[in-house]
């Protein structure tokens, strides 16, 4: 790589326009030693790798806009885990305006971590995609400063916690749809509802949940802490849950599961329990996913726009590889109620 300017012993570089030759010189490695490590390349020592990226961070270097050109055809899609239907309707959404660009996708996980390992962004930054869109995950603050670095712009499709101010992201109104979920059921006559959040640490769960509670309260409803429950948003924590709620004295005529999946769990309980949908228990999920309408009966659910969500996010990815401003770091895509035959008047 050319030498734009060298730097006198003992002087500073401006910030922002701090050259690979200068980094060079202060890590006391070579020019070709920084570009492995800039271009993510494995066949440097943990040890030098750091204190180039020490560096780095420091004086705010980012690769010259001029080698954006030579980025490949590649839009990194990163999932904390793939075994999910959930993440199928992601995917569509991504591939969608991939193919509408020409771009390959690819796909990689964190094997259930919520942060993915220092190997994933080094694969990353081998590959140099023109971006990331990271789905429910929380890329740590140094992996996205080393993303930044390199000009591969990231935007987060369903943020685990609250986004930072230089963070761009695409959501849902989960707040809105936990209160539109529980509101349907108490005008069905519901008192006694049960919530099934998924994790607690997790923004959308918690909001999913606090709309769940507005909605009580609103109706000047009591919230039980007995009937509010966590799981991780899949078919099993439903399972279990409903079944630890079905143990009251005082059960649960209705359930809102912070999942479809979870909904689905919720399901299995019910018939394992001699117990009818929605005769003797109401459900209500949260996602729309396809098999909602097929299984039975039926689901009652909040629909969240999974393939616009993660279209949005490719098309804002997008847009910032090209060097255009963003409108708004943060948006979210409304949720929306769907009334199927899971829902009904309490029995009792």
């Amino acid at each position: 790589m050319p030498v734009e300017s060298e730097r006198k012993p003992g002087s500073e570089p401006a910030q922002g326009k701090v050259t690979i030759a200068q980094i060079a010189v202060e890590a006391g490695v070579s020019i070709p030693t920084v570009s492995k490590v800039v271009n993510g390349r494995t066949d440097v020592a943990a040890a030098t790798r750091e204190r180039v990226e020490e560096i780095i961070r420091r004086h705010g270097y980012q690769r010259r806009s001029d080698e954006r050109a030579r980025r490949s055809n590649l839009l990194e899609l990163m999932f904390h885990e793939l075994e999910s239907i959930w993440a199928l309707e992601i995917m569509r959404g991504v591939e969608q305006v991939a193919s509408e660009h020409d771009l390959a996708v690819v796909l990689s996980e964190s094997q259930g971590r919520l942060t993915p390992g220092r190997g994933w962004l080094e694969k990353v930054l081998a590959r140099r995609p023109i971006g990331v869109v990271s789905v429910f995950s929380d890329l740590s603050a140094d992996q996205l400063a080393k993303l930044e670095s390199r000009n591969i712009p990231v935007v987060v499709v369903d943020p685990v916690g609250e986004p930072g101010e230089r963070t761009y992201s695409i959501g849902a109104t989960n707040w809105n749809g936990g209160l539109i979920a529980t509101r349907h059921l108490i005008e069905l006559g519901h008192r006694r509802i049960a919530v099934i959040g998924g994790p607690e640490r997790v923004l959308c769960s918690r909001a999913r949940v606090d709309g769940y509670r507005a909605a009580l309260d609103t109706a000047g409803l009591p919230v039980d802490p007995a009937l509010v429950r966590y799981g991780d948003f899949h078919v099993e924590a439903g399972r279990a849950q409903l079944t630890e709620l079905l143990r009251l004295e005082d059960r649960p005529t209705a359930v809102f599961a912070g999942s479809d999946l979870q909904a689905f769990g919720v399901y299995e309980a019910a018939r394992a329990a001699g117990l009818r949908i929605p005769d003797d228990l109401s459900v209500i999920g949260f996602d729309d996913l396809p098999v909602a309408g097929w299984v039975g009966p039926p689901l009652t659910t909040i629909r969240q726009p999974l393939q616009e969500m993660a279209a949005a996010g490719a098309r804002l990815v997008l847009s910032l590889a090209r060097g255009e401003e963003a409108e708004h770091r943060r948006v979210e895509l409304a949720t929306s109620l769907v009334v199927r035959a899971s829902t009904a008047p309490p029995a009792r």
